[in-house]
C-alpha cells in the first residue's frame, strides 16, 4: 500500500480520471477528480473508510490515470470508461439502448410509436421510460385522448384506399384515412401530443380551447365539438393523476437508500404538478456510493434522458464541488440553467422523504428475493455435493428440424435469476447430413468455453455449474470437452419423464433424485422449460428466415423482384407450375430464357 501512496503523491493537482486495477490487471473502479493527487492519495492513507471503499482499496494492485483540461472533460471520460469496462465497484446503469422511447416520426402525417432504438433521423424522441409497459401506457393515453391513429397505414398514401377501421366508428380515432382531416389539423394534434409527452398538459388545454373558440366562430361545429371532447378527456386525465406539486410545476426527485448489503435509488418525474413516471435502480453490495460516484451516476442517468427539468431535488447531499459539477454538466446538456438542490424543509423535502421510503422498500424487496434465491442455490449445492454455491449456472439444449437448422441454446442463471442479456445461441456447423445431438453439444460447449480467456464479455465469466437438457451421454460428451480444455466444472443432465417434465439430475454414473426438495425441483423445472423455450424459438426464427425467400429465387436469373411479379401474375406457385413457357414469358420483365429456366425447374424428373 505504501508504494501506491507514493505513486499517488506524485500525481499532479489537476483534473483527470484514475483507473484502479486488481492483481490480474482487470479494471475494478474508475473515478474522476478536480485534483487527482488529493483524491487518489486519500484511498491509500490509513484513514477511516466505509466498508465498500475499504473492500475496493484492498483489491487494488495498481492504478493508471489520464489528465484532462477541465473537470467536465474528466466526467465525460469517466462515463465513457465505465460504460466500456463495467468496473465491479462503479455504479452501473443499464445501457440506453435497452430503455423504451416514444417517437414522433417526421413527415406530413407523423406517426407516434414506441421504440428502443434512437436513430439519427428527423424524428423526435421522448423518454426514456422506466419500462416498456409504461411507454405503451403513455402511448395508449395519447391515442385515446387525441384520437391519434394506431393502424399500420401510411399517410397520405393510404387516404381513401380502404374503409375506416372500428376505432374510427367508436370515435377513438380522428380518421385520417377518410380524408376529412387536413394536414394542418393533424399537425395540431401532433403538437398537442408533443406537449403532453413533455408533461405540459396545461398548454395543450389552452391551445385546444383557442381552437374550439375559433372553430365555433367559423361555424365549424363538428371540429369545435372534437376539441371540446379532447379538453374534457385531458381534464379527466389530470384528475386521475396523483398531484404532488403546483399546476405547471416540473421537477425530478432523487432518493437514495444504502447499507452494507445493497443500495437503491428511486427517481420521481413530476410534470405539470403530477407524478408522470418513476424509475428504480437496485445495486448489490460492492458498488461505492460516495459523493463523486453519485455525481457521476446522476450525469450518466440524465445524459440518457431526452428531457431534463429545470429543478432536481435529492434526499442526499453531494459535496459542494460535486453538486456544482452536476449543475454545470446538466445545464450544458439541457441548453439552459438546471439547479440541483437538497431541500431541508417544505413540500419538496416531504416529497424527498416519500421517494426515500420507496427506495428503502425496493431495497428490502431485493434482499428478501436474494435470500430466497440464496436458499435454493444452497439447497441445490448440498444435493449435488458442490464445493461452492453456484452463482452462475449455464444450461444448454439442442433443437433441430430434421437435419436442418440444428441450434444449441444457452441460458444463464446468475444468483438465482435468469440473466437474459447473457443468453446465446449457436448455429451448429460441424454436423452435416443428419442429426447427432452429442456432436452438436460438443461443438456448442467447445465454442463457448474457448472464450473463457477473453478479457471481457459474458463469455469470459466461467460457470459454476453446467446443466444439460439430456442424459448420461450428453454429460459424458461435455466432460470430454472439459478434460480437453483442462477445466473442472460440475456437469449434470436434466432427465425428463414420459410427460417431458424434469424428473432427476444425472451424471455419467447415475441419477440424483430432486423430488424430495420442492424448492429445488421447481427451480430446475423452470430452468429446463426456459432453455427449451429459448432454443426452440431461436431455431424457429432461423427456419422462418429461410421461408421468407421464394423457391423461385433458386432458379438461375430469378431474383426477389422477378419472383414477386411471377407470383402476383399467376396467384401462386401452383398455377405457375402448370404454365407454358410462352405464358411465363408473357409476364412483364420475364425473358424467354428466364421462362425456360423456370419451366425446367418445375418439370425436372
Amino acid at each position: 500500500m505504501s508504494d501506491l501512496l507514493e505513486k499517488a503523491n506524485s500525481l499532479p493537482l489537476q483534473p483527470g480520471v484514475y483507473i484502479m486495477k486488481d492483481r490480474l490487471g482487470r479494471i475494478i473502479y474508475v473515478g474522476k477528480s478536480r485534483k487527482l493527487k488529493a483524491r487518489v492519495s486519500q484511498y491509500f492513507r490509513n484513514g477511516e473508510k466505509n466498508i465498500k471503499t475499504a473492500k475496493m482499496v484492498s483489491s487494488v494492485k495498481d492504478f493508471d490515470y489520464i489528465l484532462c483540461d477541465t473537470e467536465i472533460e474528466a466526467l465525460t471520460l469517466e462515463n465513457a470508461l465505465i460504460k466500456q469496462h463495467s468496473p465491479r465497484y462503479n455504479i452501473r446503469l443499464k445501457d440506453a439502448k435497452s430503455y423504451p422511447y416514444i417517437k414522433i416520426t417526421a413527415g406530413e402525417y407523423p406517426s407516434v410509436v414506441v421504440t428502443r432504438k434512437r436513430d439519427a433521423d428527423r424524428g423526435r424522441y421522448f423518454g426514456p421510460y422506466s419500462g416498456i409497459s409504461t411507454a405503451y401506457a403513455v402511448l395508449g393515453t395519447l391515442r385515446r385522448t387525441l384520437g391519434l391513429p394506431s393502424c399500420k397505414r401510411s399517410f397520405p398514401k393510404d387516404i381513401g384506399k380502404e374503409r375506416p377501421c372500428l376505432y374510427y366508428q367508436m370515435g377513438r380515432c380522428c380518421g385520417v384515412c377518410t380524408g376529412k382531416v387536413s394536414p394542418e389539423e393533424y399537425s395540431g394534434l401532433i403538437r398537442c401530443a408533443a406537449e403532453m409527452l413533455r408533461g405540459n398538459t396545461a398548454a395543450v388545454r389552452r391551445e385546444l380551447y383557442d381552437d374550439m373558440m375559433r372553430y365555433a366562430e367559423c361555424e365549424q361545429f363538428e371540429a369545435a365539438a372534437k376539441a371540446r371532447d379532447t379538453i374534457r378527456a385531458l381534464e379527466a386525465l389530470s384528475n386521475k393523476q396523483h398531484m404532488v406539486g403546483a399546476p405547471g410545476s416540473e421537477e425530478d426527485i432523487l432518493a437514495l437508500y444504502s447499507d452494507e448489503l445493497c443500495s437503491a435509488i428511486t427517481a420521481f418525474y413530476v410534470r405539470d404538478g403530477a407524478l408522470s413516471d418513476k424509475s428504480e435502480f437496485v445495486f448489490g453490495a460492492d458498488e461505492i456510493f460516495d459523493s463523486p460516484s453519485l455525481a457521476s451516476f446522476i450525469c450518466r442517468h440524465y445524459r440518457m434522458r431526452e428531457y431534463i427539468p429545470k429543478s432536481i431535488y435529492a434526499s442526499f447531499e453531494l459535496e459542494p464541488e460535486d453538486a456544482a459539477l452536476v449543475e454545470e454538466y446538466l445545464s450544458s446538456i439541457a441548453g439552459r440553467s438546471v439547479s440541483f438542490r437538497t431541500p431541508q424543509r417544505g413540500e419538496m423535502r416531504a416529497l424527498c422523504e416519500v421517494a426515500s421510503d420507496n427506495a428503502r422498500e425496493r431495497a428490502k424487496q431485493y434482499l428478501e428475493n436474494l435470500r430466497k434465491d440464496d436458499g435454493v442455490l444452497l439447497a441445490l449445492a448440498k444435493q449435488l455435493g458442490l464445493e461452492v454455491i453456484p452463482e452462475r449456472i449455464e444450461a444448454y439444449d439442442i433443437s433441430n428440424l430434421g437435419s436442418e437448422h440444428i441450434t444449441a441454446g444457452m441460458i444463464v442463471i446468475e444468483n438465482g435469476r435468469f440473466k437474459r442479456s447473457d443468453y446465446r445461441v449457436f448455429s451448429i456447423k460441424s454436423v452435416q447430413n443428419g442429426t447427432d445431438d452429442y456432436a452438436s453439444m460438443r461443438e456448442a460447449l467447445t465454442r463457448r468455453l474457448s472464450h473463457l480467456e477473453d478479457e471481457s464479455g459474458a463469455f469470459s465469466i466461467p460457470p459454476d455449474l453446467i446443466l444439460l437438457d439430456g442424459g448420461r451421454g450428453h454429460v459424458g460428451t461435455v466432460n470430454e470437452v472439459l478434460d480437453e480444455l483442462g477445466l473442472d466444472i460440475p456437469v449434470f443432465g436434466m432427465v425428463k419423464d414420459d410427460y417431458h417434465k424434469t424428473r432427476a439430475l444425472c451424471t455419467v454414473d447415475g441419477e440424483i433424485n430432486i423430488a424430495r426438495d420442492q424448492q429445488v425441483f421447481v427451480f430446475l423445472y423452470k430452468i429446463q422449460e426456459e432453455v427449451h423455450r429459448f432454443t426452440v424459438s431461436r431455431m424457429d426464427n432461423a427456419k422462418r428466415k429461410t421461408l421468407k425467400h421464394s423457391s423461385l429465387e433458386t432458379v438461375r436469373g430469378i431474383g426477389p423482384e422477378k419472383a414477386k411479379r411471377l407470383l402476383a401474375a399467376f396467384g401462386g406457385t401452383g398455377k405457375l407450375k402448370l404454365a407454358t413457357v410462352d405464358e411465363i414469358a408473357a409476364v412483364k420483365g420475364i425473358s424467354t430464357a428466364d421462362a425456360k429456366n423456370i419451366y425446367e425447374h418445375f418439370h425436372r424428373t
